[in-house]
C-alpha cells in the first residue's frame, strides 16, 4: 500500500488507553507528535506514561479558547499540522430516559462537539497547506445499535455522519476524513462510563447485566496498540478508505452487518446481549 510521508501529528486525549498507544506508534513511524490531556501538560506525564519523544499539551475539547490555545501552541512549535487524530471521548451506560438532557448535552459535547471544536481549529491551517488528514475515532457503536447505550451510539453515529459529510467537502483541499472503529479495548473505559443521572429502579437489573457483558468484552477485546496500528494505517495511506475496522472483532460485525438479513442481526444482537427475543 503506498502511504504518505509523516509530518506534524496532534491526538486528542493521549495521557491513556487508545490514545497513548496511537501516539507512540505515530511518534515511532516518524511523526512529529503533539498529545493532549484535559489536565495539565507536563514532562513527567509523558514520561510516566512512557510517552518520550511525545509533547504532552493541556486542552480541554468543551472549551473553545482551550482548543485555539492548542492549535496555536502547536503552530508556534512546529509550524504545521499535518494530521489529526480526534480521540478524546467519554462513555455512559444507562437506559436511555435514565440521563437527563443536561446529561445528554453534556456527552454530545465531549463527543461530538468536541470534535468539531478541534476539527474546526485546524482545518484553517490544513487548507493553508493544500495537505492534511484527519482520523476520527468512531466506535463499532457508531455503526450498531447499542441497549442500554442508546447516548453513546448516538454520539459515534453522529461522528460518522458527519467526518463522511465532512470528507466530501474537503477533498479539494488535499485534505482526507477517515473514521476508524473499534470494538472492546482493554482500556480504563468501563471504570470511567459515566452514569445516569437519574436512575430508574425498573431498569436496575438490564443494567447490572449490560455492566457485567461489557466488563467481560473489554478484558476479552484487543489491546489498545490493535488499534493505534489501525489509526497509523488510516493515517499514512495515500487513498485512505472512508472507514477502518479495528481488530477482528470489528471486521466481523461489520461485515455481518452488511449482508446478514436485518431481522436476523437485530435477533443475535438481542441474544448476544441477554434481551428476550
Amino acid at each position: 500500500m503506498n502511504t504518505i510521508s509523516p509530518g506534524v501529528a496532534v491526538v486528542t486525549g493521549a495521557s491513556s488507553g487508545i490514545g497513548c498507544a496511537t501516539a507512540k506508534a505515530l511518534q515511532g513511524a516518524g511523526y512529529r507528535v503533539f498529545g493532549t490531556s484535559r489536565g495539565a501538560a507536563s514532562e513527567s506525564l509523558a514520561a510516566s506514561d512512557n510517552l518520550e519523544g511525545v509533547t504532552m499539551l493541556a486542552c480541554d475539547v468543551t472549551d473553545d479558547e482551550s482548543v485555539a490555545k492548542l492549535i496555536n501552541e502547536v503552530l508556534a512549535r512546529a509550524g504545521r499540522i499535518d494530521l489529526l487524530v480526534n480521540n478524546a471521548g467519554i462513555g455512559l451506560l444507562g437506559g436511555a430516559e435514565e440521563s437527563s438532557i443536561a446529561q445528554a448535552q453534556a456527552l454530545f459535547d465531549v463527543n461530538v462537539f468536541g470534535v468539531l471544536r478541534v476539527t474546526n481549529a485546524v482545518l484553517p491551517v490544513m487548507r493553508r497547506q493544500r495537505l492534511g488528514r484527519i482520523v476520527n475515532l468512531s466506535s463499532l457503536l457508531g455503526l450498531i445499535p447499542a441497549p442500554y447505550s442508546a447516548l453513546y451510539a448516538a454520539t459515534k453515529h453522529a461522528v460518522e455522519g458527519y467526518s463522511e459529510s465532512l470528507d466530501h467537502e474537503l477533498r479539494g483541499f488535499g485534505i482526507r476524513v477517515v473514521l476508524v472503529e473499534p470494538a472492546y479495548t482493554r482500556t480504563s473505559f468501563e471504570e470511567n462510563l459515566v452514569r445516569p443521572d437519574r436512575l430508574l429502579e425498573i431498569y436496575d437489573a438490564a443494567r447490572d447485566g449490560m455492566n457485567t457483558i461489557m466488563r467481560t468484552a473489554i478484558e476479552a477485546g484487543d489491546q489498545p496498540e490493535v488499534v493505534a496500528r489501525t489509526i497509523l494505517e488510516a493515517a499514512t495511506a495515500s487513498a485512505p478508505k472512508r472507514r477502518y475496522a479495528a481488530g477482528k472483532m470489528a471486521r466481523q460485525v461489520s461485515l455481518l452487518r452488511r449482508f446478514v438479513p436485518e431481522f436476523a442481526f437485530d435477533k443475535s444482537l438481542r441474544k448476544q446481549n441477554g434481551l428476550s427475543a
